[in-house]
C-alpha cells in the first residue's frame, strides 16, 4: 500500500513467529511496532513487578529480533490515547494493527477509548484473533468447531522485509526503577520466544512423557507439566504453534507412552480458550458471581468490593494457616511465581470453603502471585473453584487428603514448611471437618432450590461445553471414576 504507513500494536503477543499484525504490516511503504507500559496496568491490583520485569525480559528480545528484520520496536510509557496522539506528531500513520485481547476491565476501557481516537483520527484499526476466542459470540453452538479450524490453520507469513521510516528514534528500555516499580527478589524464567519455543520443545521431545501423572504433585509438576503458561499468557508463542507442534509429535512419535501423554496435554489446551471465551461473552465476571442466586453466600458477595475475615486472609496468603499441605503451596507460589493445577485449586478451595472466603480478594492475591496470569482462566476458575458458577459440580479439596496423596513422604512440605512439627508453626486456623460440612450444607442447600436450576440452565445454555450436561447437584459417587480437575468432556 504506497503511501501509507502501519503501526503495530504489541500487547500480550511478544513474538515475531505467527503473528497476523506483523504479516498486515509487510504491505505497507513504512512499518513500526509499538509496546505501550501503561499506567492502568502497573497500577491495577492484578499486577505485580514479577511481570512487569518479565514483560521488559520478552520484549528486549523482541525489539532485536525486529530490528533485524527491519522494523523498529518503540517503547512508550502513558496512557494509551495520549502515546498514539503523540506517536503520530513524529510517525503519521494511518492504520494501526493488533491482536484481540480479552483482559480485565480496564484493558476493556482501554481499547473503547483507542476505537474512539481511532475514528476521531481516521486511523483504521484493524484486530486479528490469536486464540480460539470468538468476539461477539451468540451461541457456544458450534465453537469447539471454530476453534479447531482456527488452530488448524496456517501459521500468518513469516516476519520480514520492513521498511522503518526514518523520523523515528528508538530508546532504550525502561528499567524497573524508571517505572518506579520495586525490583524483583525471586528467580525467573527465561522470557522472550526463544525460551518458549525450547520449553515446547523439551516437553514435546520426552519431558511430557508422564505429563498425566506428573500434573498432579507439586513434586513431580514443575518438570511434567509443559511450563508453558507464562509464554502463553504473555503470547512469546502462539496457541495455534501449541497445538500443531503437539499435534505433529503426536503424529510422528513411535512413543506410545508419549503420545498418550500429548494428548492429555492437547485437551488442555482446548480448555484454555474455553475458560477465557466466558470472560469475553460476560466481562462482570470478574467482580461479580456467575450465579446471581449465591450472591450473599458468603460475606461480600454480590459486589464489587466485599467484606473479608482480614485475619484468615492473611494467614492464607502468608502461608500460615496451620494446613502444611495449603502453607507449602502457598509458600512456593510467593517464591516461585508458579504452582501446578491442582495445587492452585486446592488454595482456592480452602480459602473459599474452609475458611468461607469470597473469592475476589484471594483472586486479585493469587493473581499477582502467578506469573502466567490470564484473566479469562483466572476468574473462570475462581469462581468454579468457590462453587458460584451454578453449574460446575462442586469440589471441596481436603488439604489432609491432598498431603498423603501428592506428598506421601513429606518431602515437600518438609522443603516448604521448615518449621512444621516446631513450636513456631501455627495451630490449624480451622477445624477441617467442621468447615468442609458447614460449606456443602450451605451450597448443597442453595443448590436444590427452583432458582438455582432455573439459572444454572439459563448459565449452561451461555457457557457451558456442548457435549456435557447440565451437573448433578449432590457429588458424583461413581465407583472408580476419576474427574480431571475442573473439566468435563468438552470434545
Amino acid at each position: 500500500m504506497t503511501g501509507t504507513a502501519a503501526l503495530v500494536w504489541f500487547k500480550r503477543d511478544l513474538r515475531v513467529r505467527d503473528h497476523a499484525p506483523l504479516a498486515e504490516a509487510m504491505h505497507f511503504e513504512n512499518a513500526a511496532g509499538l509496546v505501550v507500559i501503561e499506567p492502568e496496568w502497573l497500577t491495577s491490583p492484578e499486577c505485580d513487578p514479577r511481570h512487569v520485569s518479565f514483560l521488559l525480559a520478552c520484549v528486549d528480545e523482541l525489539q532485536r529480533d525486529l530490528a533485524a528484520r527491519g522494523l523498529p520496536l518503540l517503547v512508550r510509557t502513558g496512557t494509551m490515547p495520549q502515546v498514539l496522539q503523540s506517536l503520530r506528531r513524529e510517525y503519521p500513520f494511518s492504520h494501526l494493527f493488533s491482536h484481540e485481547e480479552t483482559g480485565p476491565g480496564w484493558s476493556y476501557q482501554r481499547d473503547l477509548a483507542v476505537a474512539d481516537w481511532c475514528r476521531q483520527q481516521g486511523v483504521q484499526w484493524s484486530e486479528s484473533p490469536q486464540t480460539g476466542v470468538v468476539r461477539r459470540l451468540r451461541s457456544r453452538t458450534g465453537w469447539a468447531g471454530r476453534w479447531a479450524q482456527r488452530m488448524n490453520a496456517p501459521e500468518a507469513p513469516p516476519a520480514r522485509g520492513y521498511k522503518a521510516p526514518s523520523s523515528l528514534q528508538v530508546t532504550a528500555l525502561p528499567s524497573l526503577t524508571d517505572l518506579g516499580v520495586p525490583a524483583v527478589l525471586t528467580p525467573q524464567p527465561a522470557g522472550g520466544e526463544r525460551a518458549a519455543w525450547a520449553t515446547l520443545e523439551s516437553f514435546l521431545d520426552g519431558r511430557g512423557a508422564d505429563y498425566r501423572r506428573a500434573m498432579s504433585s507439586p513434586i513431580t509438576a514443575a518438570e511434567g507439566c509443559s511450563r508453558l503458561s507464562a509464554h502463553l499468557a504473555f503470547g512469546t508463542i502462539s496457541m495455534r504453534c501449541v497445538h500443531q507442534a503437539t499435534d505433529a509429535r503426536i503424529a510422528s512419535t513411535p512413543d506410545r507412552s508419549l503420545a498418550y501423554a500429548l494428548r492429555g496435554f492437547a485437551s488442555r489446551l482446548r480448555w484454555h480458550c474455553h475458560f477465557m471465551q466466558k470472560l469475553e461473552d460476560e466481562p462482570a465476571i470478574e467482580w461479580r458471581n456467575v450465579a446471581r442466586s449465591v450472591d450473599g453466600l458468603r460475606p461480600g458477595d454480590g459486589v464489587h468490593q466485599g467484606t473479608v475475615d482480614h485475619e484468615r486472609l492473611q494467614a492464607w496468603c502468608e502461608g500460615q494457616t496451620g494446613y502444611p499441605m495449603v502453607d507449602a503451596c502457598m509458600r512456593q507460589l510467593r517464591a516461585t511465581g508458579w504452582l501446578n493445577f491442582r495445587m492452585r485449586a486446592m488454595l482456592v478451595s480452602f480459602a473459599a470453603y474452609h475458611l468461607w472466603l469470597h473469592w475476589r480478594e484471594p483472586g486479585l492475591f493469587l493473581a499477582r502471585q502467578f506469573l502466567d496470569f490470564e484473566p479469562g482462566i483466572h476468574w473462570s476458575q475462581m469462581q468454579m473453584q468457590s462453587g458460584t458458577t451454578g453449574i460446575n459440580a462442586l469440589r471441596i479439596y481436603s488439604p489432609t487428603k491432598q498431603a498423603r496423596d501428592q506428598d506421601p513422604q513429606g518431602q515437600y512440605i518438609r522443603q516448604w514448611v521448615p518449621e512444621f512439627g516446631a513450636s513456631a508453626y501455627p495451630p490449624p486456623i480451622v477445624d477441617e471437618r467442621t468447615a468442609m460440612a458447614a460449606a456443602k450444607e450451605k451450597l448443597y442447600g442453595l443448590r436444590r432450590t427452583q432458582e438455582a436450576h432455573t439459572e444454572a440452565k439459563a448459565i449452561q445454555q451461555k457457557h457451558g461445553s456442548r457435549k456435557s450436561g447440565l451437573p448433578s447437584t449432590a457429588p458424583a459417587k461413581r465407583k472408580g471414576r476419576v474427574v480431571p480437575d475442573g473439566q468435563g468432556e468438552l470434545f
